[in-house]
């Protein structure tokens, strides 16, 4: 009797395991496949060769860009380089990536950025917020930009204990940001069976130098996050289940849910088109070929340009 109870028992096990696992793989889009679109306008930029994660463009159309990551699980494309800072003119025909030089004591060699953020304070000093990854941790690098020389100066690093598995960040305000959690676990295999499992564990922080506190919470994984032009909502992606967040901000900085906007793709960083207020999102259209990296059959990428954000029917259209 007792073997048959723990055959039974094993038996459901598997079966609630074998479920797991496929609810896993249809959350990864494990078998959708896209097709190339290459629109005539686009062309490959060189000095980039090793990944760029995020992107963040001036009203002067300088566009600052993360380059370099080095994360659990992602193919690593220059294991024994440290992260750069890149800038382009979107101005120029052809625009050309230059590496931004980085003065201030700034330890270099242990460079991994992820997402940024640029500020403008009322004097017109440009400020850029790093989400930086030295040690595999989580800090917030703050750096001047002195557009005359073309690099940037280290002032700071901001470092908390909320401040873990960070992601994204957007600025508000001096050294005022939310920032995402896309992980709740910092061990690799432990952040898989946290994906496997569908915990929704992660969450959006906000730091100042006066208060740090979760202001929304029950991500899948929290990913890219932006902000509207008139700073009233916040936006952001849940990568692991395919979906944008569109979140009231209230004076406090707390945030409030207004809507879901579901898409059938993983959605990574978001920007905002500052002329019609749309939603451009970069996103992986299958996790598992972005995990599993073949040079032969590559993961792919699109992008989506959600409009009518506000609107009780938000619509995306096609790849861009």
């Amino acid at each position: 009797m007792g073997k048959l109870v723990a055959l039974v028992l094993l038996g459901v096990g598997l079966s609630l395991v074998g479920e797991m696992f496929l609810a896993f793989r249809e959350r990864m889009n494990a078998s959708r496949e896209v097709e190339p679109v290459e629109p005539e306008n686009c062309h490959l930029i060189e000095e980039l060769e090793n990944g760029s994660e995020d992107i963040d463009i001036l009203p002067s159309g300088l566009a600052f860009i993360s380059s370099g990551l080095k994360y659990p699980g992602l193919q690593n494309f220059a294991p024994d380089e440290p992260g750069k800072i890149f800038l382009m003119d979107l101005n120029e025909q052809n625009p050309r990536a230059q590496a931004l030089e980085i003065s201030g004591g700034f330890d270099k060699e242990l460079f991994n950025p992820h997402g940024i953020s640029i500020f403008i304070d009322k004097d017109h000093t440009v400020y850029l917020y790093v989400v930086n990854h030295p040690h595999m941790k989580s800090t917030v690098e703050i750096f001047k930009f002195e557009e005359q020389q073309r690099s940037l100066v280290y002032l700071k690093t901001i470092k908390h204990e909320l401040l873990k598995s960070v992601n994204d960040i957007v600025v508000l305000g001096p050294e005022q940001f939310y920032a995402t959690r896309d992980h709740y676990f910092t061990n690799s295999f432990l952040s898989l069976f946290e994906m496997i499992l569908d915990l929704r564990w992660t969450y959006v922080l906000f730091y100042s130098p006066r208060e740090v506190k979760v202001v929304a919470k029950g991500f899948c994984s929290a990913n890219g996050i932006t902000v509207s032009a008139d700073q009233k909502y916040v936006y952001v992606a849940d990568v692991a289940a395919k979906n944008i967040h569109v979140m009231e901000k209230h004076d406090n900085w707390d945030l409030t849910q207004l809507k879901v906007i579901q898409l059938g793709t993983l959605v990574d960083n978001l920007t905002v088109d500052p002329a019609t207020g749309d939603i451009l999102a970069g996103c992986h259209p299958n996790l598992k070929k972005l995990l599993n990296y073949n040079p032969e059959d590559p993961p792919g990428s699109e992008v989506l340009c959600i409009q009518n954000v506000l609107s009780e029917k938000p619509r995306d259209s096609s790849p861009i």
